[in-house]
């Protein structure tokens, strides 16, 4: 059976060391080439099915051959996708084999029905900014979809450093660390840490202080195109690490800094037909669920 759609190449994308995913995978395999769509795996999924014969590229390389990629994990495997699929464009749709699953939104059991809408033009497309986040002293760079994050690299001490916006000083921390956050990333660390959650339409970040030592250091919410800097204080005890969606880690020594701004590019993320945000905000963080609510969904 053909199926004409604008997908007519398909990278899958799998969860590392995770065997269970044998089964889901192998069936997406023979419900696309069924109909017809080239199959590319990543090299983690194709690992799985050794005697596929599919073509397999790194991570790093499958957008480049493909149109869409489906991602069989959790939030993790799909944050780790979407850093190499962004800048290509190459929109993805993730298949929740993982635990909460907040933007992995098909289930496998709903899986053959939610791709037979998509393969048919039925779905929603929604973009997501992203951010960058560059090392002052030798330009090395990372990207994130969730969240930067400046905390103290010895867990047992505090950590003071100044952060600034545009250039123009906001304020003197001790803390544990900061947290800045693009909107996908508000229902995650940041929220966690109290920060608030923004729509993913905004284009917006929210700065959130982890564990201040002063009641008066509260979120800050800023307009997305503002470049946020982050400057450690001097001191020998002052040593800092830098993260990028928990995936992509670097020291930073006292008195150096960090520049988070908005990534040139964005991700691209396909939903199934009905996306709502506020029920996954329901569904999967329990958020304004009530009594009344329970029966709703």
């Amino acid at each position: 059976m053909s199926t004409r759609t604008a997908f007519n190449t398909i990278g899958i994308v799998g969860k590392r060391a995770q065997p269970e995913i044998e089964p889901t995978l192998r069936q997406l395999v023979e419900y696309f080439t069924a109909r017809g769509i080239n199959v590319l795996l990543d090299k983690a999924a194709s690992r799985h099915l050794k005697d596929s014969g599919l073509p397999a590229h790194s991570r790093q390389e499958l957008p480049q051959h493909c149109d869409l990629i489906v991602v069989l994990g959790g939030d993790g495997t799909l944050l780790a996708a979407g850093r190499a699929a962004a800048p290509q464009d190459v929109p993805l749709l993730g298949i929740n084999l993982g635990r909460l699953g907040f933007m992995v939104d098909v289930s496998p059991e709903d899986m053959a029905n939610t791709l037979d809408k998509v393969l048919n033009g039925d779905y929603v497309r929604e973009e997501r900014l992203m951010l960058t986040a560059t090392l002052v002293i030798d330009g090395q760079t990372s990207v994130a979809l969730n969240e930067a994050v400046v905390r103290n690299k010895d867990f047992a001490r505090v950590l003071e450093f100044d952060t600034f916006l545009d250039g123009v000083f906001i304020s003197h921390h001790r803390a544990d660390g900061i947290i800045i956050s693009t909107p996908t990333g508000s229902t995650a660390y940041a929220l966690s840490g109290g920060g608030p959650v923004l729509h993913p339409a905004l284009n917006a970040l929210a700065l959130v202080p982890i564990c201040p030592h002063t009641l008066s250091d509260r979120p800050l919410v800023i307009e997305a195109s503002q470049t946020v800097e982050v400057v450690v204080a001097e001191g020998k005890s002052n040593q800092a690490l830098v993260t990028c969606d928990g995936q992509w880690n670097q020291t930073l020594e006292p008195g150096e800094r960090v520049q988070i701004a908005r990534a040139s590019h964005s991700l691209q993320l396909i939903h199934p037909p009905g996306y709502d945000y506020f029920g996954i905000l329901r569904n999967k963080l329990r958020w304004g669920r009530d009594q009344q609510l329970q029966s709703r969904g």
